[in-house]
């Protein structure tokens, strides 16, 4: 029987926010990246989304227990699907990956309304700033659509639950890429 395995393209990639054990760097084939909003959460979040012409890194990870549950439970707005054949892995054992995508018919674009998490972003990119260094986590930012979504700057009070601290030089490196890109920063109230 395949060992089941996840795929994480986002907050997954960063190790401060979960424990799931012996994550490996991988890549996922077919998808990219990008932020949505759907009527199950209040802010975007991040999805991956079909495109026969990309390609994305993560990491991969045995589901705990073989309990698929627990992590439908953490990823409860998305579906879990089957991608094995499209992901390119360092284990040498049978496995059986899954990604977690938003349905496309709850696909929305974000709006002031239902922004991006400022704090959300800092621990997607600390997460690849550590696995991948700064050209992965500048192929994180390519590799993903959404950045003309406006962004709520809630830093001093994070939102995002599994929010961590950067360091200057990590915060430096989200803001010089999100000006680059031209993203709207909100002010909360």
């Amino acid at each position: 029987m395949p060992e089941p395995c996840f795929f994480g393209y986002g907050s997954l990639v960063n190790r401060a926010t979960h424990d799931f054990p012996a994550l490996r760097p991988a890549r996922l084939k077919g998808w990219r990246r990008a932020w949505r909003h759907t009527d199950l959460r209040p802010v975007a979040f991040l999805t991956a989304i079909p495109d026969p012409d990309a390609e994305i890194e993560g990491m991969i990870a045995h589901v705990p227990g073989d309990d698929w549950a627990a992590l439908d439970q953490r990823e409860w707005a998305y579906d879990r699907i089957i991608v094995t054949d499209a992901v390119t892995h360092p284990l040498r054992t049978d496995v059986e990956i899954a990604v977690y995508a938003v349905p496309e018919e709850r696909h929305h674009a974000p709006q002031d309304r239902h922004p991006i998490l400022l704090s959300y972003i800092d621990v997607v990119v600390q997460g690849f700033l550590r696995e991948y260094g700064p050209d992965g986590a500048e192929r994180f930012f390519a590799t993903t659509d959404g950045w003309d979504s406006p962004v709520l700057n809630d830093r001093a009070r994070p939102r995002y639950p599994r929010h961590q601290t950067l360091s200057p030089t990590d915060i430096a490196f989200v803001d010089t890429h999100l000006h680059e890109l031209g993203v709207r920063i909100l002010q909360p109230d």
